[in-house]
């Protein structure tokens, strides 16, 4: 499923208090995102643009202990077509937040 980023919600299955609603900063001077991610490792987080899409990739697997747990997310959003693609970054916090955020293009 693609969502377009400039709406101004994207449904995130592990919002904790908003029933898988997050909300999307994105006026003139930036864009911006804080999804949860507390059951996650950085290393097991994955955020790439392929073209106009950004790409958001979860994947845990747990085998130390009984029972066997394997989590695994993926999610597309729509860019919007203002930003500066160069200047998309992604940031996990202490905690457990993955905010995403970019500029905008300067007008002409």
């Amino acid at each position: 499923m693609i969502h377009k980023a400039n709406e101004e919600y994207w449904d995130w299955p592990l919002q904790d208090a908003t029933d898988g609603i997050v909300k999307v900063t994105n006026n003139t001077e930036k864009f911006d995102v804080a999804l949860e991610a507390k059951s996650f490792q950085p290393n097991e987080i994955q955020v790439r643009v392929i073209g106009g899409l950004l790409e958001i990739h979860f994947e845990h697997i747990q085998q130390k202990n009984d029972p066997y747990v394997y989590r695994v997310i993926t999610r597309s959003y729509r860019l919007p077509d203002d930003i500066d693609i160069r200047t998309l970054k992604s940031h996990l916090s202490s905690k457990g937040k993955l905010h995403i955020s970019a500029k905008k293009m300067p007008y002409k």
